[in-house]
Order: structure tokens, then C-alpha cells, then sequence
């Protein structure tokens, strides 16, 4: 039976990570008492027990974490920003091409940030097939559920006494230094950062992602977009949908509750409209983990996922 230990298990992504393997019957769980959750020889006593370990911790205390961790040869799978981007850490995004092969033999593997997944799902595989070049100046906006800003943003907006803006979207990251921008950047092999919009709205969880393109920046057509992702995604986690549409619209929280995506194109052959949809806590975080997991372990990458 397969060990693992969960540092930081309270959190969003650590609850739902725990949600996900606590069914399991392949899965032993490594928990600590409240007293100790936080000591330092415990929490290294744990790694040393575990066979996978999940960090879903701030980006300094996962640091920490991999220190506690070093020489127990357990397998590292960080939540956090800290090592998306750091050298000998497998980004975890197994649909990226010769990357599932990498995973699956990783000591460390850096699990994508949310609106990350999206952007990088929608812009790498056209980068690589080369129909959009690396020096492109991209703009892309991204709707969320509030589920993504943690414990702290859940308690305002589920607060009876809330303030009337947040009935409302709301932009944020104004500066354009979002921390996900650079995994974004390195992962597709970018020159240059998106002009990036983050908007978090009235709803728990869901995401949706939007890179628009013009004619001028597409080495190609419409259809040839269409035909890579045909061609990259056939799932089970990620699937294309040519004919994704209701009545119109698209919902940010149609996958809320889910651990898939949904990758379409929408609009015409001179502005284009790629869109990702999924759930900011499931592919956008502890699915993908768990996804990553599965990997290591030689399963199904579906295994315990909520899949449609």
C-alpha cells in the first residue's frame, strides 16, 4: 500500500487532495495531530515514511519542506509556486509532449499553477507545431472562482456581512506581475509575458481561460488550430471540443467539481478565441497533483479523479 503524506493539509488543495485518496484503497495516509502539524522533526519523520509526499504549503514554507524532505527518497509533488520554474523539478503537466515520461521517473515534480494550466494548455502545443512564434505578444484574460484566493478570499465572499462589490467580477493583479506569468513564459518557450487579465467572480469554483488571437499572429488557419489540439488532446484528462457552446455561452463553472479540461476555439478566420475550461481546484490544482500521482505510481491517470 502506497504511503503519503500530506504537509499542509488544511488548505483548499490540500483538503481536496485528501477528499480525492481518502476513499482509496491503494492509498495509507500519513496524518499528524494539531499539536505537531507544524513541528519541524515531525513533519521529517512523516517524509521519511512516506513513499509520495504532497506539499500544499506558501512558497517559503515548501522551500522548507524539501529541506525536511532531502535524503528520505520520497517523491515530491509541490502545490506552491516555489519550483515551477527551479532546476531538477519536472513540471507537472504530463500532456506537454515527452513530459508524462519524465513525471513518472521525478523525485521532484512542480504541480502547474491554475490559470497557468489553462494559458500553457491553449499556447504550447501551437508553439511547438509552430503556428504561433516566440516572440508573439499575447494577451490573455482568465475567469475564476473564488475558491482560488484560499481560506482568506472563501470567508469574504461567503460572508453574510460582505461587501456589495464583490457581487460584482473583479479584476486584480493590476501591475502585471502575477506570479504565474513566469511558468507560463518558460514552459511555452515565450520571449515575451501576456498582457494578463486574472478576474475572480461571484462563484466557488470553475475556471475559464481566453487567449484571443489575430489572423496576423497565426502561422496558419483556424482549422489548423482545431487540427492541433485534435491531434494533442484526445484525454483522458485534457479533450478537445470543437463544438463546446451553450446557447452562446461559455460558463466559467461548467467543470466545477471536476478534474478535467476543456480545450476549444471559438470566432473566425480573423480573430480567434481559444479557450480552456476546468476547475481551478481540480486540473487547476489538486487533480492535477493527484493526476502527477497516479503517474509515479504506474496507474491509471484517472484513478480516484472526477472525470466526465
Amino acid at each position: 500500500m502506497t504511503k503519503i503524506f500530506i504537509d499542509g493539509s488544511s488548505g483548499t488543495t490540500g483538503l481536496r487532495i485528501r477528499e480525492r485518496l481518502c476513499t482509496r484503497k491503494d492509498i495509507e495516509l500519513i496524518t499528524l495531530e494539531e499539536s505537531v502539524r507544524k513541528d519541524a522533526k515531525a513533519r521529517q519523520d512523516a517524509f521519511a515514511k512516506a513513499d509520495i509526499a504532497f506539499l500544499c504549503l506558501p512558497d517559503a514554507a515548501a522551500i522548507e519542506a524539501v529541506e525536511l524532505a532531502k535524503d528520505s527518497g520520497t517523491v515530491i509533488i509541490d502545490t506552491s509556486t516555489a519550483h515551477r520554474t527551479a532546476p531538477g523539478w519536472e513540471y507537472g503537466m504530463p500532456e506537454l509532449t515527452g513530459r508524462r515520461e519524465k513525471i513518472a521517473k521525478a523525485g521532484y515534480i512542480a504541480n502547474p499553477g491554475c490559470h497557468a494550466s489553462g494559458f500553457i494548455a491553449l499556447v504550447a502545443p501551437l508553439v511547438e507545431k509552430g503556428l504561433l512564434a516566440k516572440d508573439a505578444l499575447l494577451t490573455c484574460f482568465s475567469l475564476t472562482g473564488y475558491s482560488g484566493g484560499g481560506k482568506n478570499m472563501i470567508a469574504d465572499y461567503e460572508d453574510s456581512q460582505r461587501s456589495p462589490l464583490l457581487k460584482g467580477p473583479r479584476q486584480y493583479a493590476l501591475g502585471q506581475t502575477h506570479k504565474h506569468l513566469k511558468e507560463m513564459n518558460v514552459v511555452c518557450g515565450l520571449e515575451n509575458s501576456p498582457v494578463f487579465c486574472p478576474i475572480v467572480g461571484d462563484f466557488y469554483s470553475g475556471m475559464e481561460v481566453t487567449v484571443p488571437l489575430f489572423k496576423k499572429d497565426v502561422k496558419g488557419t483556424l482549422e489548423d488550430i482545431r487540427a492541433v489540439y485534435a491531434g494533442y488532446y484526445a484525454g483522458p484528462v485534457i479533450r478537445f471540443n470543437e463544438a463546446a457552446d451553450e446557447k452562446g455561452f461559455l460558463s466559467a463553472a461548467a467543470f466545477s467539481g471536476r478534474d478535467d479540461m476543456e480545450i476549444t476555439v471559438c470566432g473566425n478566420e480573423e480573430r480567434i478565441l481559444l479557450v480552456s475550461r476546468f476547475d481551478n481546484l481540480g486540473k487547476g490544482a489538486s487533480g492535477a497533483a493527484i493526476q502527477n500521482m497516479n503517474i509515479v505510481l504506474g496507474l491509471p491517470e484517472t484513478e480516484g479523479l472526477e472525470i466526465q
